[in-house]
């Protein structure tokens, strides 16, 4: 794996850097992405499989490929994420641990896990390429390695990410290999040199929600691609992202409020815990239900 880097950061526009990071992200200049902090509020929101399935409904048509292992006494899921987010063209890695085993009758049954807590964290890095040709790269040591282009319009099987990840031992690196083993990868599709194991994520192997139909994929990306005109349209006469943001807010206000719900944002969240919650309650109670969520609350 490559040196890890930090990379430079901001707009040129204090307070529209303020907005970005009160959204979870910062702005990398010198590769024109957006990418998620370090404890961002999206670090409470945990995962579960109902957030991949309510992706594409809610104008995300994005590849996914979790693969599940356990290792240290815990069940672990990282989760590699590439595609359209509305207006934006992005990857992820994510890291997360086992919580509890719920079901919602009719609606869910599986594991609700936690994000990586500070100690679970990994060296990791993700080259995004479109066609074959470099969108951009990430490398961190995180829980939740993201980047996002804002304005570039992809179908997913046009992006491949080429992963790296670096474990702490061989010990967990053997654990996440048979965990990439049981997700359909053979031994032919991955590399690992001491603890360090290299893929490259292109079709998925898994099976891919539900909501991801041919037709409905056809029409939210026709919507996404129009937005992603409009804002080439509006930005095209100007250099830097201080410049485009104020123009997209004076000359399409709905349009730059999409911007500012980069990648899967606050309301994508906000509104599935309630309905995890919700559930919860009929199952639990009230009191009960708020126990189990309390530690993965979504600040206001």
């Amino acid at each position: 794996m490559e040196r890890l880097a930090v990379p430079a950061q901001g707009t040129g526009d204090p307070d529209l850097d303020q907005v970005i990071e009160n959204a979870g992200y910062r702005y990398d200049p010198g590769q024109d992405i957006f990418y998620a902090t370090l404890n961002p509020w999206q670090r409470n929101a945990g995962y579960c499989r109902i957030y991949d399935e309510v992706s594409a409904p809610t104008g995300m048509i994005i590849d996914c490929e979790p693969v599940y292992f356990e290792y240290d006494g815990k069940k672990w899921m990282i989760g590699f994420w590439k595609g359209q987010y509305d207006l934006v063209t992005g990857g992820e890695i994510g890291i997360y641990t086992g919580a509890f085993h719920f079901t919602l009758p009719g609606i869910f049954s599986g594991m609700f896990y936690k994000s990586a807590d500070n100690d679970e964290l990994l060296p990791m890095s993700f080259v995004l390429r479109k066609n074959g040709s470099v969108l951009f790269t990430r490398s961190e040591k995180h829980w939740w390695l993201t980047g996002f282009k804002l304005g570039e319009f992809s179908d997913p099987s046009e992006l491949t990410m080429d992963i790296d990840l670096a474990f702490p031992n061989t010990a967990m690196r053997d654990a996440f290999l048979n965990g990439l083993r049981d997700a359909g990868y053979n031994d032919q599709e991955f590399y690992f040199s001491g603890n360090n194991v290299s893929f490259t994520f292109a079709k998925p192997h898994t099976v891919q929600p539900r909501t991801r139909k041919p037709s409905t994929d056809r029409l939210i990306q026709a919507k996404n691609k129009l937005l992603c005109d409009k804002y080439q349209e509006i930005t095209g006469p100007y250099r830097t992202m201080q410049d485009k943001m104020k123009a997209i807010e004076s000359l399409a206000p709905q349009l730059y409020q999409t911007v500012l719900r980069l990648g899967k944002s606050k309301e994508f969240y906000e509104l599935w815990m309630k309905v995890l919650i919700l559930g919860l309650v009929g199952l639990f109670g009230y009191r009960r239900s708020r126990e189990l969520f309390e530690h993965q609350r979504i600040s206001e």
